[in-house]
């Protein structure tokens, strides 16, 4: 059973925001966390989205779809997280405006901008929701 939702922390999340790389983890069947993995988030309409460069065959990607939790670090901050699938197809216009966040934020990375505004990389695309420590 997943905890309730809470909200970002405006500090907390323009820290969060303005790292350029995020640690992430996925939070195992036992309660444990898995391996953390470097990897870009963006910002769009107030909510953090993250997707996987090398959509949905990616080890850490995988290990999301457990129970769609872990913990993620960036900016100096450590947080408890929900994932929640947005992929294609629920708002077109969402996954345009998050290529655009992509693509504005890491504009100085050609390649790695164009693999992670793929269609392919958009069907992994999550919205980071906060959650309470889980320890």
């Amino acid at each position: 059973m997943s905890s309730p939702a809470t909200t970002w922390n405006d500090d907390e999340f323009a820290r969060i925001n303005s790292a350029d790389e995020m640690q992430i983890a996925s939070r195992r069947d036992g309660g444990s966390l898995s391996s953390p993995r470097t990897i870009w988030m963006v910002e769009v309409d107030g909510d953090l989205y993250v997707r996987s460069v090398n959509g949905p065959g990616s080890v850490w990607f995988r290990a999301t779809r457990q129970r769609r939790q872990g913990r993620i670090q960036a900016g100096g901050v450590t947080k408890d997280v929900a994932y929640t699938d947005v992929g294609t197809g629920v708002d077109p216009g969402l996954n345009d405006r998050i290529d655009a966040a992509y693509r504005t934020k890491y504009h100085r990375y050609s390649a790695p901008v164009d693999s992670i505004t793929s269609p392919q990389a958009a069907t992994t695309t999550m919205r980071l929701t906060p959650q309470p420590a889980q320890g």
